[in-house]
């Protein structure tokens, strides 16, 4: 109680003090707000592989596939759960066409935003050499790695051999989780200079408002998601959602502010365990996971945007054209790396390949600094209630 008083303090003190204007302040906020995120992220990439790779060589494969079958289940229901709410929203609210001149503006942001098709988006979660997905960051070619070598051990006979290379990781893992619980100690610092940045962001005008029921779509759809649609969920499974929210606040607070379900990672496994009393080797096995696939947030965003997007470009909404980009809003989510800016960049691939007006993004990007930490924030609070639905279940 008394961390997520004084955790809410720093928001308060990070809000005022950007609103006070001063560009040395607002400089000062930026690297001290630059720098926990690079920390996060720096520590976020060895949790999750020491996660994954001494789960499935200490829990064993045949346990870590009825977790993996809870988790892959529930990801897959909030997931499609989420981008059917943005569906219903997007028919009801029934956001226009922006004009011409608005569109134009966006091209020259969309022209410098790198151009990938999603065959070569897949291909590149491949790894072809073991270091570059260390050196890049990338989650999912890292978790094919740590399955991969977690299965290794998992079917190695029992040996000393074996014993030394599985010590050596839990071992590892433990430094990782000191130095974790280190930085989280330190973190009222980061929220003030989180908060100080976006008040800033705000005050000097970030946040157009010329495509306001498009925004009332996509934050109204994560808003229902996270105060409804998942509470309902917990409640179905008989656990209290606003038992689990409150326990899990320090992690969803986390991912408001860095924009990065990946970097929130060690915040997330340390308070779900910690806080919720999950169990460690259910929680270091389901969180990593989700932090790759579980991409409730996402899912609304690519849907409601893609739909803006074509309905721009003069593509008639049908309902089969509605159900089909549903389809295709979470495969493409659960594909999705949990970085920031990760749903603009794969929605931006998406309608190149379409030869959808991708310019019109260029009008959004303004505005997404305040959709992603809505949307991290609900991808975080969905992976915390799959863990605890997982954790009540087995």
């Amino acid at each position: 109680m008394k961390k997520t008083i004084l955790w809410i303090a720093a928001l308060v003190v990070g809000a005022v003090l950007g609103l006070l204007g001063l560009h040395w302040l607002d400089q000062t906020m930026e690297f001290v707000a630059v720098v926990y995120t690079r920390l996060f992220q720096l520590l976020a990439v060895p949790t999750i592989v020491l996660a994954v790779i001494t789960t499935f060589a200490t829990f064993g494969s045949k346990g870590s596939g009825r977790v993996f079958g809870r988790t892959l289940t529930y990801t897959l229901l909030t997931t499609f759960a989420a981008a059917a709410v943005g569906a219903v929203l997007y028919v009801l609210v029934a956001p226009g066409n922006l004009p011409a001149d608005a569109i134009g503006q966006g091209e020259e942001v969309a022209a410098d935003t790198p151009h990938l098709s999603y065959y070569s988006h897949l291909m590149g979660l491949i790894p072809n050499n073991i270091v570059k997905p260390f050196l890049e960051g990338n989650v999912l070619s890292l978790l094919l790695l740590a399955f991969a070598i977690g299965i290794g051990l998992s079917k190695l006979p029992e040996s000393e051999n074996k014993a030394v290379v599985v010590k050596g990781l839990l071992g590892l893992q433990e430094l990782l989780f000191l130095l974790i619980r280190g930085l989280i100690w330190t973190l009222p610092l980061g929220i003030v200079a989180f908060s100080a940045q976006l008040s800033a962001q705000v005050s000097a005008g970030v946040v157009a408002d010329s495509i306001g029921k498009y925004v009332l779509v996509v934050l109204g759809g994560n808003v229902i998601q996270f105060f409804v649609v998942l509470p309902l969920f917990l409640l179905a499974r008989g656990l209290n959602p606003i038992h689990v929210l409150g326990r899990m606040m320090p992690a969803v607070l986390m991912a408001l502010f860095t924009k990065s379900s990946a970097a929130t990672l060690p915040v997330t496994m340390d308070t779900a365990e910690n806080r919720l009393g999950v169990k460690k080797n259910i929680a270091r096995f389901v969180l990593p996971i989700c932090t790759t696939i579980n991409m409730n947030g996402c899912a609304a965003f690519i849907l409601v945007t893609s739909l803006f997007v074509m309905q721009n470009g003069g593509t008639p909404l049908t309902w089969s054209t509605i159900l089909l980009w549903i389809l295709i809003s979470v495969v493409s989510a659960v594909g999705n790396a949990g970085v920031p800016m990760g749903c603009y960049f794969l929605t931006l691939s998406l309608m190149s390949g379409i030869g959808a007006p991708v310019a019109i993004l260029g009008v959004i990007l303004p505005i997404y600094t305040i959709i992603d930490m809505v949307e991290t924030a609900e991808n975080v609070w969905s992976d915390s209630c799959v863990v605890a639905m997982t954790n009540h279940d087995l």
